[in-house]
């Protein structure tokens, strides 16, 4: 006897909504063939953290350093004072003589071929490069990760320091009215020369030594960012379905 031949009934459409379908199928988000989202856990494709796009804005962090930089800069600056007054110390006297000539008083020098007043640039200048390296290390102890404020307030700091003990030295030192000196102390009495900067180069030397040596520090000493994990581990990084990245 032989059995009707009957066709088998079509395959059920399964539809996004089906209760027979198993959870977590392949191809339940609408289109039967479409994959697996590569991001979702469960899938056999590893998860990954939706990724954002990040704008750099100024928050809290630069505001904290524009204020680290005024700081830096206000006590930097502070410093030229006791450089002022180790300079009006320290540096070499010019020695004036005054006499009188016609009826007329006049001032020259006692010794016209002395070195006093290349002395004085000198003293200034081995001081401010002393003042410029402590200044960087000193902020580099304090703060080691830097930043362009930090670096920018060290040397508008060592510049400003420079002229106000540029400032405070001439000061400190002689009167600048030698005709009125040499009159006070009398004909043929030595007296010193007012303080003065030949070399208005000098005024550099604090800030451009602060910024070399916290430059160095930095290179040699400072913090390290970290290595991407795949860079430790050994491990080559993959895509979303597993492929190695290349």
């Amino acid at each position: 006897m032989t059995a009707p031949l009957t066709p088998p009934p079509p395959p059920r459409d399964q539809s996004p909504h089906d209760p027979w379908q198993p959870p977590g199928d392949p191809g339940t988000s609408g289109d039967p063939g479409a994959p697996a989202d590569p991001g979702a856990s469960g899938a056999g494709y590893p998860a990954y953290p939706p990724q954002e796009a990040s704008y750099g804005q100024d928050g809290p962090g630069m505001r904290t350093e524009l204020i680290e930089g005024v700081v830096v800069t206000v006590a930097v600056a502070l410093g030229g004072v006791l450089l002022g007054v180790l300079w009006w110390w320290l540096a070499p006297h010019v020695p004036l003589v005054g006499d009188v000539v016609d009826k007329s008083w006049v001032v020259y020098l006692k010794d016209s071929e002395g070195e006093q007043a290349v002395g004085v640039d000198g003293t200034f200048t081995l001081l401010a490069v002393a003042f410029g390296v402590l200044s960087a290390l000193a902020v580099f102890l304090l703060r080691r990760r830097g930043g362009v404020p930090l670096v920018a307030a060290l040397a508008l700091g060592g510049l400003l320091a420079s002229f106000l003990a540029w400032r405070l030295g001439m000061w400190f030192g002689p009167t600048k009215d030698v005709l009125a000196h040499a009159k006070a102390v009398g004909k043929g009495v030595t007296f010193s020369a007012p303080l003065k900067l030949s070399a208005k180069g000098a005024l550099l030397a604090w800030p451009v030594a602060a910024l070399v040596v916290h430059l160095g520090l930095t290179a040699l000493f400072g913090p390290r960012d970290p290595e991407p994990v795949y860079l430790q581990d050994g491990a080559v990084p993959k895509d979303g379905y597993g492929a190695p990245m290349s």
